[in-house]
């Protein structure tokens, strides 16, 4: 190592007490955390592209160091989901310190995985005072029976109103009107579930059906529109 000729002129200072770094909270323990491999944690961040056009949630489960399980939802930008598929394939085996600095392909994915080192890092994980943490195949949970993401996508327009597109239970397929021409309720069908129902050998017409399901006061309405269309 290298040091200047002001450096190697002064005096030995002795170093005071070091208590090394403070501990923060880790799957039900307080760990000081020297190295990679001192962090275990199961958490989600959020990321965004510079455009701002798209944005990505990152789900991760470490252990020891090791990314075991990673699950990547993107919104809003079509090339993120191919980005999305490879971000999935690269995470899985490797350190919290390689998944920083990999490219994952899309800016978003990226700057999610900046995000989620931050909480990991600072033990802000959502598995902080969980005793051993979260079992491997945790992330799946939060994509429900059907596995699919949780997407709500919603329009309006001054003129018009609003629109009801696709809610948490799957795609609006009617939206629900009072005498006021307000929203009371909607219509969905699952397409998770109509899927499942097709796999397991129903026809579409009646998996269609089956997946079909209301909220609100959807029976109440004076007038039914077809948000896409009316």
């Amino acid at each position: 190592m290298n040091y200047t000729h002001e450096v190697e002129q002064m005096c030995t200072v002795a170093k005071g007490p070091n208590h090394g770094p403070a501990p923060i909270p880790e799957e039900g323990k307080w760990v000081k955390a020297y190295e990679i491999k001192d962090i275990s944690a199961f958490t989600h961040g959020v990321g965004w592209c510079a455009p701002q056009q798209g944005a990505c949630k990152l789900s991760l489960n470490v252990k020891n160091g090791i990314i075991e399980e990673a699950l990547v939802e993107t919104i809003g930008c079509s090339g993120m989901t191919h980005s999305a598929a490879m971000a999935s394939e690269i995470l899985p085996g490797k350190t919290l310190l390689e998944a920083l600095n990999t490219d994952l392909v899309c800016d978003a994915i990226n700057t999610a995985m900046r995000e989620l080192f931050l909480q990991i890092v600072y033990g802000r994980s959502q598995s902080a005072f969980s005793e051993d943490g979260l079992s491997v195949g945790a992330g799946l949970e939060d994509l429900g029976k059907g596995l699919r993401s949780q997407v709500g996508t919603m329009y309006g327009t001054k003129l018009k109103g609003v629109r009801y597109l696709e809610m948490a239970e799957g795609y609006v397929t009617r939206m629900a009107l009072d005498a006021d021409d307000q929203v009371i309720g909607y219509e969905f069908v699952s397409l998770g579930k109509m899927t499942d129902f097709i796999k397991k050998g129903d026809d579409p017409t009646t998996a269609y059906n089956k997946a079909m399901g209301t909220y609100g006061r959807f029976a109440d309405a004076a007038k039914y529109i077809d948000p896409r269309k009316e």
